[in-house]
């Protein structure tokens, strides 16, 4: 555990949406988190994080000198920024590659060495099979315009998208060269075993969001609570010789700074600082 970095995500500090401008223009429907990121900056700084990761939306938010000043007065890394889009539909993939071209350029500006996307729309009628096909090769576009920045790309399955479950990963990763970016908790509410996913896709894993689950009622929780025990993830990521940055998170609570207190406490317990 000595060989992983730890950053969190400044996703917690303010509504999650994206810009509304976006319904009308698909090359500005960026994420974002609607809140302070000076304030999110320090206090995932003073929770003990070495590194950060952002929207995208909020990382173009800020010129790259101002984004490099706030890095600094705060000690961190920008670790990684977060972009997505619904990568299925051949007309609008043009623009919402442009979008995330526009993250990779920052991103890369700025010395990051991760770019994350999720996405893959399910469609309003059901998925269609070419749809995995049609998200693979939008997956391996996006792994070459990172390539170009010198990026690690790589590929968050989500809830709500048409990549949640084992099966949907597994299916995926078959059809895509980009790496996996496992959510320990987005891939437990889909029914999934994260420990033994980390296990199975090990040589696609450069990169790991954390964060605990709740089934009853459902909520994302810190590290070590919730319905998911950590502990076996730990295991299983030591156990495969995961070197590099691991990033806690958490989509809401109600104080952000206790929330990532409470999951570098963890992970300071369990020996991966």
């Amino acid at each position: 555990m000595a060989a992983w970095k730890l950053a969190y995500h400044a996703n917690c500090w303010g509504e999650l949406g994206g810009n509304a401008v976006g319904v009308t223009s698909i090359t500005q429907l960026s994420y974002r988190t609607f809140g302070a990121m000076d304030r999110a900056f320090a206090d995932i700084a003073a929770a003990g994080y070495a590194g950060v990761e952002v929207f995208d939306g909020n990382l173009l938010d800020y010129s790259a000198a101002a984004m490099r000043r706030l890095l600094a007065d705060n000690g961190l890394e920008l670790v990684a920024a977060y972009a997505g889009g619904n990568f299925i539909f051949d007309e609008v993939l043009p623009e919402e590659l442009a979008r995330v071209t526009r993250a990779a350029d920052r991103a890369a500006e700025l010395d990051a060495p991760h770019l994350v996307v999720g996405g893959g729309a399910k469609r309003f009628d059901g998925v269609r099979e070419t749809d995995y096909h049609k998200l693979g090769a939008a997956l391996d576009r996006i792994k070459a315009l990172a390539d170009a920045r010198s990026l690690r790309a790589h590929y968050h399955p989500h809830l709500s998208t048409i990549v949640e479950g084992p099966a949907e990963v597994a299916k995926i990763f078959e059809l895509t060269e980009i790496d996996f970016c496992p959510d320990t908790a987005h891939l437990a509410a889909a029914g999934g075993d994260p420990a033994q996913l980390i296990r199975d896709h090990a040589q696609r894993i450069s990169y790991v969001h954390l964060k605990g689950f709740q089934k009853e009622p459902f909520a994302f929780t810190p590290l070590d609570r919730g319905d998911v025990p950590t502990d076996p993830i730990l295991q299983a990521m030591t156990e495969v010789g995961f070197a590099g940055w691991v990033c806690a998170e958490l989509d809401s609570w109600a104080d952000p700074f206790e929330g990532a207190r409470i999951s570098w406490e963890y992970l300071n317990r369990a020996k991966a600082v």
